[in-house]
């Protein structure tokens, strides 16, 4: 990712945005923690559960779908004015590796800002009791502004 240079919208975005995750209690249901705030960018990590996992072991799909939605949306909502929103218009995923670990970190940042779409990518990784870390999804989605 390059690190690309956002001004937000309020200046109390970071506040906003905790405002928002304390709100999404699906994301607090699977475990996921946000670790950065900044603009344009959002980063969160889980502890791996066998509720998280499919039947071969695996992180599920769905899990690692919605991590990348959940720091996609945040990060675009950095960007955006107080009594706005955002909602996933598209998301799409590449998974490249399985998911096998025992912490799910992802990283989420806004590639183009806009008044009413941002485009947004994420990456994940999964990390084991060595430290040894293995990327397993890239994401891409659209993100809409929302009165």
């Amino acid at each position: 990712m390059n690190k690309l240079n956002f001004t937000p919208a309020e200046i109390d975005f970071e506040k906003m945005v905790r405002e928002k995750i304390d709100g999404n209690t699906f994301s607090q249901h699977l475990g996921m923690r946000i670790t950065t705030i900044e603009a344009g960018i959002a980063n969160a990590e889980m502890e791996i559960t066998p509720t998280h996992l499919q039947q071969l072991g695996f992180i599920h799909g769905g899990v690692t779908a919605t991590f990348a939605d959940v720091v996609m949306g945040f990060a675009a909502y950095t960007l955006i004015k107080r009594g706005q929103s955002v909602v996933t218009a598209d998301l799409r995923i590449s998974y490249l590796n399985p998911g096998i670990g025992n912490k799910l970190f992802a990283k989420g940042w806004v590639i183009k800002p806009g008044s009413r779409m941002h485009f947004c990518e994420a990456e994940l990784w999964t990390e084991d009791n060595s430290g040894k870390q293995t990327i397993i999804a890239k994401c891409s989605s659209t993100m809409i502004v929302v009165q």
